[in-house]
């Protein structure tokens, strides 16, 4: 007959592939129920898209079958819960699993494009998405998704309105370019921007979220400060280019997360326009901005770097025409195919959050 302290001690055997401890260990394994040789257990993992979800429900079978009972029937429930939560949490966010601040030292140097990108390559995970743009004085979630004329509905939950997001190419949107006239410059003093900005995510009724992606606004101010301690945010991504001048105001970008304040984990940089690739020679890489900076700067600051994206005339033009590059699949291409990339990097380095 098998027994419950059986399968716990087989799972016993079993390691998360990236950070090394069983996963009982880990609190990973929940609600196992033995019903002759039918064994049934959670398996509870930081973000549903995991990569290696399913090397370790296969790991965990194999364990069950090698230390128990080869003739086990083993069913394994994938499930996930948020990397981190906050005791003070707001009701719009409360299904939010995991919220992905994408910041740069400087602007210039496409973090917006980053942002959608991953929002995107997410999306086309399976994940349930949202992207918030955050970027208060150069919104640019409504020329990219092609939504420049939007109207923006209300949401009614137990006696409170809430704004309803706009759903696009899977993702739910919300941006302040929804609100603002296109042709008329933001002229919000600090306080002001970070008041709109905390308004604009809660306010707002997200339901269910995987992951929620925040386009934030270049720099590392107050506005970035603000922000990011009134959300329960999982980690950031940083995004510069290849230039040292760019570089230089990555490092400050590392130090306002990494501030006693926040504490927030870096999950990686993001080398954009890293190199050029002319479109009849796909294969071919020309390093117009310099080499090799970024990733020596990454390994000294022991902070991943997740991709490196191309230098390619489809990227500007298709954020402008409002299709993302990430959503061309019709063929391989450089651009798409390190979108998600990044987006297989994140996740795996938020499933390190456990």
């Amino acid at each position: 007959m098998i027994t419950k302290t059986q399968i716990e001690m087989a799972l016993s055997h079993v390691n998360d592939p990236d950070l090394g401890q069983s996963l009982t260990q880990l609190g990973m394994i929940e609600n196992i129920t033995v019903e002759g040789k039918k064994v049934a257990f959670d398996l509870v993992l930081t973000t549903p898209a995991c990569p290696m979800k399913q090397k370790m429900s296969d790991d965990c079978v194999a364990a069950i079958h090698e230390y128990v009972d080869r003739d086990a029937e083993v069913e394994v429930r994938l499930t996930s819960r948020p990397a981190r939560q906050q005791e003070d949490e707001l009701l719009s966010l409360k299904d939010v699993r995991n919220i992905i601040v994408v910041a740069s030292g400087k602007g210039g140097v496409g973090k917006s494009t980053v942002a959608v990108n991953l929002a995107i390559s997410l999306a086309r995970t399976g994940a349930k998405v949202a992207l918030v743009d955050a970027d208060i004085y150069g919104p640019s979630i409504p020329i990219m998704f092609d939504l420049s004329q939007q109207d923006i509905y209300s949401y009614s939950h137990e006696g409170k309105t809430y704004m309803q997001p706009v759903e696009k190419y899977g993702v739910k949107l919300m941006s302040v370019g929804f609100f603002v006239d296109p042709a008329k410059a933001i002229a919000w003093r600090g306080p002001m921007a970070s008041g709109a900005l905390k308004q604009l995510i809660n306010e707002t009724w997200w339901g269910e979220v995987d992951y929620m992606v925040v386009d934030m606004p270049p720099g590392t101010g107050d506005i970035q400060l603000t922000l990011a301690q009134s959300i329960p945010v999982s980690g950031a991504i940083i995004v510069s280019t290849p230039q040292q001048v760019a570089l230089a105001d990555v490092v400050r970008g590392v130090e306002l997360f990494r501030n006693p304040g926040l504490n927030i984990p870096v999950l990686g940089f993001v080398e954009n326009m890293a190199y050029f690739t002319p479109a009849e020679l796909p294969a071919n890489r020309y390093y117009i901005f310099g080499k090799g900076g970024y990733r020596q700067l990454a390994e000294e600051m022991k902070i991943p770097l997740l991709a490196e994206i191309p230098l390619v005339q489809r990227i500007a033009e298709s954020g402008d025409s409002g299709r993302p590059a990430a959503l061309w699949s019709d063929q391989p291409r450089p651009e798409r195919d390190a979108f998600d990339e990044l987006a297989a990097n994140t996740v795996r380095e938020l499933c390190k959050l456990a």
